[in-house]
């Protein structure tokens, strides 16, 4: 490899440079981090945002800080497992393609039987934390691992990967909600439909960022399929989570601040599908990231509502 390629590699790598996991790890541990996209903390706030939300909307005032505390620990293990156990079967994609050619496993940094084991690890230490919570959840919650190990296959078999990510990543608002009352409830089927639209809002938007390179490979995604024809499907998809959300929200008798912040958040989601550049994969990503935004003003006006209903 030449040294423009090398160059050409590290400017568009997706991996932070000179970054705290360089700063502050042993040189042994970058790798395994860069595995777990330990400084990458976007899709954990993905992951993370749906667990909040269901807990918020099952409590009786402020959520308890345990479930909250717990949740955090369970989506930095879990998304991180996930991250390894994609990068194991794409190795061979990623060592392709300039944004992802630098990570760990498809440079060789991590061999393959290290990055099992590290899954592996990873796996059993979020089996740890599920058994902390109730036994309802702890079914629920194993429930999800047949839809999280199927999903790095998706994109070769289908054209809705997205779909199946929404699956896995909003499983949290079905344990968010049995951990705090212990059964599965009508609240929490509607908003894992609306995180299921959600992602597939913003993972259509990330995907823009690989849709030439994913052509050329014969990979799948929401964004070739629908091409030119993205933008009036990301409104669709953002407006079918906020009208999930509202229902969400009547289902599980919410007080008035919450339908004020979602109308908020759901500005933010359509100033999403109004301004992104789908031809410009900077934009692209940022437009991705405000989605903690998104889901942190409306966790805001989840706890708010139930706050407010408890005085």
């Amino acid at each position: 490899m030449t040294g423009m390629t090398d160059t050409r590699l590290v400017f568009a790598s997706d991996i932070p440079q000179d970054g705290w996991v360089d700063r502050w790890l042993p040189r042994a541990a970058r790798p395994f981090a860069r595995l777990a996209r330990l400084d990458r903390p976007i899709g954990t706030w993905l992951l993370l945002l749906p667990c909040w939300w269901s807990v918020a909307l099952a409590s009786d005032g402020w959520p308890d800080l345990r479930l909250i505390v717990l949740f955090g620990a369970g989506a930095v293990i879990m998304r991180g497992a996930g991250c390894t156990l994609n990068d194991l079967f794409d190795r061979d994609f990623d060592a392709r393609v300039a944004r992802t050619a630098t990570r760990p496993v498809a440079s060789g940094q991590v061999s393959v039987a290290q990055a099992l084991a590290w899954f592996l690890l990873l796996t059993a230490a979020g089996f740890l934390v599920l058994t902390q919570f109730n036994t309802v959840t702890v079914w629920v919650g194993a429930a999800s691992l047949p839809v999280l190990a199927a999903y790095p296959m998706m994109k070769r078999i289908t054209w809705w990967p997205q779909a199946v990510l929404g699956l896995a990543f909003n499983w949290g608002a079905l344990v968010g909600w049995t951990a705090v009352r212990g059964t599965l409830d009508a609240p929490a089927l509607a908003l894992y439909a609306a995180g299921i639209c959600w992602t597939l809002g913003y993972d259509t938007i990330y995907a823009h960022q690989d849709k030439e390179d994913d052509a050329v490979l014969g990979l799948k995604s929401t964004a070739l399929r629908l091409g030119t024809r993205t933008r009036p499907w990301l409104f669709g998809f953002y407006g079918g989570a906020a009208i999930l959300l509202a229902l969400a929200g009547d289902l599980a008798d919410m007080a008035w601040p919450f339908f004020a912040v979602l109308a908020i958040a759901s500005a933010h989601l359509g100033w999403q599908a109004a301004t992104v550049d789908l031809d410009k994969p900077k934009d692209c990503l940022a437009k991705f990231r405000a989605n903690r935004d998104f889901g942190l003003i409306l966790l805001t006006g989840m706890v708010a509502a139930r706050v407010l209903a408890g005085i």
